[in-house]
């Protein structure tokens, strides 16, 4: 088992953002989905260890406090977290050694896979929202982790690069590795994921597989939005502007 989550709690203050939260990935894609403040967000962050948390969270059998399981991860957040006065050169650079990566191969590839050549010298700070997050990605991937958890990873990326990174997820996957990640794009979970949690005001209310679906002959938006309840809001919206 690569990720094991048991009884995760996140409290901002008073405020309960997960509660008794429970999953696991194996080799495969797991897809958290949810309404915005659903708790997505806090569960990878605390996967990472940046926020304090209550339960047990373990990386390939270790907890993940321990310093040395994040070898094996890759993580993008939601909001790429890059110096901006670096440029993606410096910025490569500087984590690949970190990582004691001497290979350039691997990260030369990335960089033409996401189409950043052209702007490796450029500032971050300068860069579009969109080439940040293939920056970010790619820091995410060039020491080859075991584990990918990736917060909305699709945001502001071109077609091209949307479809890179699921060849790359796939890719992934079928070489031995498991990949987590939240994301709003019901088509792109739909078609990639093999299984899906579904999160709504921090609790897992639905946890299923792209395969059930299917085999129900529903969508995985039909299913998102009725067991968020989101289905009947929707209704009341569209009563209210006849």
């Amino acid at each position: 088992m690569l990720l094991n989550v048991r009884n995760l709690t996140v409290r901002y203050g008073s405020f309960i953002a997960v509660n008794s939260l429970n999953f696991s990935v194996n080799s495969e894609v797991y897809c958290l989905l949810g309404p915005n403040g659903a708790g997505k967000s806090s569960t990878l962050k605390a996967i990472m260890d940046m926020v304090p948390f209550e339960g047990n969270i373990e990386i390939l059998g270790k907890s993940n406090k321990e310093k040395f399981v994040k070898n094996y991860v890759g993580y993008v957040p939601e909001q790429p977290a890059l110096y901006e006065y670096m440029t993606p050169s410096e910025i490569i650079s500087f984590v690949a050694s970190l990582r004691g990566i001497n290979d350039l191969n691997r990260i030369n590839a990335l960089v033409k896979a996401f189409s950043l050549e052209m702007f490796m010298n450029t500032p971050i700070a300068s860069l579009s929202m969109g080439n940040r997050q293939k920056v970010s990605i790619l820091l995410s991937l060039i020491h080859e982790p075991k584990l990918l958890i990736l917060d909305e990873p699709f945001n502001a990326l071109d077609v091209l690069s949307v479809k890179v990174l699921k060849e790359l997820i796939q890719s992934h996957v079928k070489n031995g590795g498991g990949v987590l990640f939240s994301t709003h794009i019901m088509e792109v979970a739909e078609k990639i994921c093999n299984r899906i949690g579904i999160m709504n005001k921090g609790i897992m209310v639905m946890e299923t597989s792209s395969d059930n679906i299917r085999e129900a002959g529903r969508s995985l938006e039909d299913v998102f939005l009725s067991v968020t309840g989101l289905d009947e809001t929707i209704k009341d919206i569209l009563k209210g502007l006849e």
